[in-house]
């Protein structure tokens, strides 16, 4: 096992400082033989880094400490696509990311976000935790990255807008929307004519508020913690997109933890992911009636429509052949024919 030169200093200050108070506590101070950092975009009130809190707690407590994660939410160590960069390359040891935008880099991994095709959680489930699941898993592994079984839940996506409810497909066309820095959003959007602009999340309120877009989507439990509901005045309940965040890891990193760690760091994370997926129902179960009492006026959409509008302009067949057919028939497996 290899340290840096970094951490090898810290040790060693440590050991300097606390030299002289006896042996016990210079053991305790040098214990965490790595302290690993895992970075997200989301707010600290947000389930999943709720659930990372206990998650880290229960993984330094059955390593007796010799496992540190170190949690840094809210973008704190850069964009999406920074921190995607900083995973790859070392700098941080973990991430959590939207298959979405992850899919800049594994074209499989958006296959979950394909619109209006997830009727409901049942469904959502079936499909990760089984075939579709383990496929886009295994072409995250080819893309030389690590990747947790369990993928956490997002939730299924809203639009909101400071002008308009969207009522149907017709009210999308010329609606600048803030979309996320990934193909099939702004292909979906243009799809029904809007005006989609690629903004990353940590720049989403701002742009709000200045007006460079009307609207944006995003789950219910992130309009509420992202506090969008202050630029925001409708909200349009589309559950146009499922969406869940893959926990990604560093394979050089994760292979320098022996078996037996990574087996007990491993299953904590899974068993948050569970929790957290939970978690999310339980705050969507809410959340309508307090954004309301917040000031966004909700409307309910019938999802036909949409659907109808995405096949007659070719999006369904275009991603069919972007994915390929192996990937499209296992999701069509779990929800049913689309194109």
């Amino acid at each position: 096992m290899s340290f840096s030169r970094r951490t090898l200093l810290k040790a060693s200050a440590a050991s300097a400082v606390l030299g002289g108070l006896g042996a016990p506590m210079v053991a305790r101070a040098q214990a965490a033989e790595f302290s690993y950092k895992y970075a997200n975009n989301l707010p600290d009130t947000h389930p999943m880094n709720t659930r990372a809190k206990e998650m880290a707690a229960a993984i330094k407590a059955e390593t007796n400490g010799r496992f540190e994660l170190q949690i840094f939410p809210n973008n704190q160590l850069g964009s999406d696509t920074d921190m995607l960069s900083q995973v790859r390359s070392g700098g941080i040891e973990f991430f959590t990311l939207s298959g979405l935008i992850l899919s800049t880099l594994v074209p499989a991994a958006s296959i979950n976000g394909i619109g209006f095709a997830f009727p409901d959680y049942d469904t959502v489930w079936k499909a990760m935790d089984g075939d579709l699941g383990a496929h886009v898993r295994g072409e995250i592994n080819k893309a030389g990255l690590e990747v947790m079984d369990k993928i956490w839940d997002n939730g299924f996506r809203q639009t909101t807008s400071s002008t308009r409810p969207i009522n149907g497909p017709d009210d999308f066309k010329g609606f600048k929307i803030r979309v996320p820095v990934s193909p099939l959003w702004t292909s979906m959007f243009k799809a029904f004519d809007a005006a989609p602009a690629s903004i990353n999340f940590s720049e989403v309120y701002s742009a709000l508020q200045t007006k460079v877009v009307e609207g944006q989507e995003n789950p219910l439990a992130i309009i509420s913690t992202a506090k969008l509901y202050e630029v925001q005045k409708y909200c349009s309940l589309t559950n146009h997109m499922w969406d869940g965040f893959w926990f990604l890891g560093n394979r050089r990193a994760w292979q320098a933890v022996p078996a037996d760690m990574r087996a007990i760091v491993a299953k904590h994370i899974n068993a948050a992911a569970v929790n957290e997926r939970a978690d999310v129902a339980k705050l969507n179960a809410n959340l309508q009636q307090e954004l309301a009492a917040k000031g966004l006026v909700f409307n309910q959409p019938a999802t036909a429509p949409f659907r109808d509008k995405l096949k007659a302009a070719g999006f369904y067949a275009e991603w069919k052949g972007k994915y390929g057919e192996q990937a499209w028939a296992l999701l069509e497996k779990a929800v049913g024919k689309l194109s």
